[in-house]
Formats: C-alpha cells, sequence, structure tokens
C-alpha cells in the first residue's frame, strides 16, 4: 500500500482515517501521525465557523496546553490547515459513556469507581482555575479497560478571565446544567460537581433525569430534584444528593467527592450540610407548619419575655421615661426598644461613696405614689398631695 501523497495528509503531517464522532461545530477523526508514528484523534473544526466558535476552539487549545492529568485526553498539537482550525489529541480507543450506559445501569461498585476518577480529574481542573462547564456522559471517554477521560473543553471558562458568553446566553447542555446556570447567575466550579451528580445518577438509572426539550430540561430541575432511587446504599444517596442541591453552597467540592466515592461514606463532607444557607433548597416531600394555635402561644411568649427585658432595662436605667403600653393586635406587634434587651449587661451605677472620683450624683426621684416605681404600661396617674396639708386630699 502506497503512502499518502502530501496533498492528502493534514498539515502535511496526519493522515485522516475515520470519524469517531461529530458535534456541533466539529468532527473528530482516527488519524496517523506520520511523523511519530502512532495513532491519534484529530479534532477538526467545520469551515466558516463564526467568531464565537473560533474563539473556543483557541479558547480549548490554550486550555488543555495548560493541564496534564491522568483523567484528561492529552493535546499533541494544534493548527489551521486547508480544511479549517484542528487540533490533535490523544487517541481514546474505546467509547464514550453515553454509549456505555446505553446498554444498560451500571452498578454502584463501578459508578463509585468511575465517580471517583472523574471528581480527582475536575479537582485538578478546578484547582487550576478552569470550570469545564460541559461534564455530561458524551463529553466522557472510556478506553478498552474502562477508563474514564474527561473531554472536550471547548466551553471550558478560565476563572476570573474575559468570557465570550453573550448577555442571556446559556451555555452548556440543558439536561446537564446547574441551577444557578438555568438562573443566568454566575458559573463556578459547583456547577460542573452538579453535572457529574447527574452523571453518576444516570449511570445508575440507565436514563436521563431531565430529559425532554431543551427549556423543559433546562427548567425541571428548578421544581424538582432529582428523584434518587433509594434502594442504593444510603452513604451515595447521600453524597447525590448533596451534589445536585439547589444551592451551590450545599455541594460539596470535587476533592470531596473523590474521596468520598474511594472510601465508601459521605462522612468527610457531612460539615457541608451544617451552617449554611438552605433557604433557596426546595423540600422534596413535605413541608411541616406549626399549627395557629402553637404559632399563637409562641408569639405570646415571645411577646411577654421582650416586655420584661424591656421592663428590666427601664428600671435600671435612671433616665428612661416609662414605656407605652402594648399594642391589642398581637399579630402583629410593633415594639421599638431603646434600652439593651437583656438586663444582665445593662450598666448599674455603683453608689457615690464606692465610686473612685468620689463624685456625686443626685438621681431623679422614681415616678409613681410614694417614691414607687410604676410599672411599664401603667397609664393611670397619681393624685398630687397637697402641699402643706398634712391631712389627705378630698377626692
Amino acid at each position: 500500500m502506497s503512502s499518502p501523497r502530501g496533498e492528502d495528509l493534514l498539515a502535511d503531517r496526519y493522515e485522516l482515517r475515520g470519524v469517531l464522532g461529530a458535534g456541533g461545530m466539529a468532527e473528530v477523526h482516527r488519524a496517523w501521525d506520520t511523523a511519530l508514528r502512532r495513532e491519534v484523534a484529530v479534532k477538526l473544526f467545520r469551515p466558516g465557523a463564526d467568531l464565537d466558535d473560533r474563539r473556543r476552539f483557541d479558547n480549548e487549545v490554550r486550555t488543555l496546553a495548560g493541564l496534564s492529568h491522568p483523567g484528561l485526553v492529552p493535546v499533541h498539537d494544534a493548527g489551521i490547515g486547508d480544511r479549517g482550525a484542528f487540533l490533535v489529541l490523544g487517541l481514546v480507543d474505546g467509547c464514550t459513556l453515553r454509549d456505555h450506559i446505553a446498554r444498560g445501569p451500571l452498578d454502584v461498585e463501578e459508578v463509585s469507581w468511575l465517580g471517583a476518577r472523574l471528581s480527582e480529574a475536575l479537582a485538578y481542573v478546578h484547582d487550576r482555575g478552569v470550570v469545564h462547564r460541559d461534564v455530561k456522559p458524551s463529553n466522557i471517554l472510556l478506553d478498552r479497560s474502562g477508563v474514564p477521560y474527561l473531554a472536550d473543553f471547548g466551553l471550558a471558562h478560565l476563572t476570573g478571565s474575559t468570557r465570550f458568553t453573550r448577555t442571556g446566553q446559556v451555555v452548556g447542555t440543558p439536561a446537564y446544567l446547574a441551577p444557578e446556570q438555568v438562573r443566568g447567575a454566575g458559573t463556578d466550579t459547583a456547577a460542573d460537581v452538579y453535572a457529574l451528580g447527574l452523571v453518576l445518577l444516570e449511570c445508575l438509572t440507565g436514563r436521563r433525569e431531565y430529559d425532554g426539550g431543551d427549556f423543559e430540561a433546562a427548567v425541571a430541575r428548578l421544581h424538582r430534584p432529582p428523584d434518587i432511587p433509594s434502594d442504593l446504599p444510603a452513604d451515595l444517596v447521600r453524597l447525590l444528593s448533596l451534589m445536585t442541591s439547589l444551592s451551590p453552597r450545599r455541594r460539596p467540592t470535587a476533592h470531596d467527592c473523590a474521596r468520598a466515592l474511594d472510601t465508601g461514606t459521605f462522612t468527610a463532607i457531612e460539615i457541608l450540610t451544617t451552617d449554611t444557607d438552605d433557604r433557596e433548597e426546595p423540600v422534596p416531600h413535605r413541608v411541616s407548619r406549626p399549627s395557629p394555635m402553637k404559632s399563637t402561644k409562641a408569639l405570646v411568649a415571645s411577646l411577654t419575655g421582650l416586655a420584661g427585658a424591656v421592663c428590666a432595662a427601664w428600671a435600671l436605667s435612671p433616665t428612661s421615661a416609662p414605656a407605652t403600653s402594648a399594642p391589642d393586635d398581637l399579630t402583629q406587634p410593633t415594639v421599638t426598644v431603646t434600652a439593651p434587651l437583656n438586663p444582665a449587661t445593662a450598666t448599674v451605677e455603683p453608689p457615690a461613696d464606692q465610686r473612685p472620683d468620689g463624685t456625686v450624683t443626685q438621681q431623679p426621684p422614681a415616678p409613681g405614689r410614694y417614691g414607687r416605681e410604676q410599672a411599664p404600661g401603667q397609664v393611670k396617674q397619681d393624685k398630687a398631695k397637697p402641699v402643706g396639708k398634712d391631712k389627705k386630699a378630698k377626692p
């Protein structure tokens, strides 16, 4: 068999030997590197690609050139030829995870092992400030031994760099977008963890969790959490629930996921469920609400405690005016407090003979009849005693 002529080679070096896969803006070919005498994969971008596609090509080249990890497809070469821009990658001779899932659900042991390897690759990427933004089964390659490789960094984003996405445009595959991506918020490493959680769940069930049209698949996660089978190990259920949490703050890091999947326990990441903001987290099954009677009793008890604190603060403050009575409508109380709520924190003036400077401050007389303090909320006024008479005044 004669050697291919120079005009049949890409960049006078790579002999294309068949299409391995195709996407929206590129085709991946099996190729032969005539210089180094080895098989490679050539990602050939379609001619006439728009400016965004060209930027994504440049972005993928720069991103992959700075990464080197056993769980990533290595980049060997890049350039622009007669057929358009191309990227030469290491050849992973096997199939995609999507093809593997199509044969049926995977067992827990295999999913845990795959998830740990992919989490390690993501952790390496995240440590270098890169967010993949398109983790999905078709972007995960498996060699003949079943070892996974994370591929296709065309949509990857370097933290802190300029974004090429137009305003209002959502980048990624709708079925695997994180909730914050659907809302149009900023995307960080937590979005990759969410997508990986959906990928692992798909491996276990054999079906895509959020299916349908692009819009339906994207919005569905805002209305319901993923349906995680209850017959899975409890630790794995807990981990997948955290990875696919609606709130990014509750999701573990890729490092945490790798450790949990390797050890088969989420003990190392249990701390993430405490001291976090759960206000955005949906309640998947039931909502427990207090009864109206309990709510009213709790409100009355709270108001009673608050009134007691105000009374104590008023008594300890010599310049405080008598407090007004509480409103009759207890459903919407309005309380304005200028004194400390905690009587233990109030400052009590010591007697004059105990002050270091020896000064004497005359205290105003306490309100009320015969020097007694008037109770807070008391509105009835004492009648004045006539001056110069020992007898009580007639009413």
